[in-house]
């Protein structure tokens, strides 16, 4: 048996404003502030001799190639995204970066807004497009039907509101 597992399918290009700017900030943060201070701890540890038993040896160097990984990915995704900075003609339908209102069958109101998946957060109802609700929800009106087959059946929800902030 083998360890070679495929590539993910890639995500959606495109992202808000402000999820590149959170992406931009994170590379900064883990370049600029977290890898110094990692490296000066790995530098000290090295140090004290024997690095078979050093932890801090040892765990920082692992910080350190986990920190260069997520600095390439994020590098190479930056590369690669689309900004979506302007909001549509017709605000009566459902688009990228849209604050979607939604009712379920229980009568239950929820809020998302369809964002890329680089920026997806649930408990801030950030929903990526790639997601099977915000598919669904793609290129709908106000008041439309959105089937969406779950593990647990069929749901149906009713758009209640669409919202684009500037």
């Amino acid at each position: 048996m083998s360890r070679y597992r495929p590539p993910r399918p890639k995500g959606s290009c495109y992202i808000t404003p402000e999820g590149e700017k959170a992406l931009r900030d994170e590379v900064r943060q883990l370049w600029k502030v977290e890898r110094p201070q990692v490296t000066a701890t790995v530098h000290e540890a090295a140090k004290n001799g024997d690095r078979s038993e050093n932890g801090d040896y040892i765990y920082g160097k692992r910080r350190l190639r986990e920190i260069d990984s997520r600095v390439r990915f994020l590098s190479k995704r930056l590369e690669e995204i689309t900004v979506v900075l302007h909001t549509p003609k017709d605000q009566n339908k459902v688009y990228f970066g849209a604050w979607v209102t939604v009712e379920d069958d229980n009568g239950k109101e929820t809020e998302y807004r369809i964002v890329g998946p680089d920026e997806f957060d649930l408990n801030q109802n950030k929903l990526s497009m790639d997601s099977p609700l915000a598919k669904a929800m793609l290129s709908k009106h106000l008041d439309d039907e959105v089937v969406v087959n779950t593990p647990k059946g069929q749901q149906t929800y009713y758009i209640c509101a669409i919202r684009y902030d500037k």
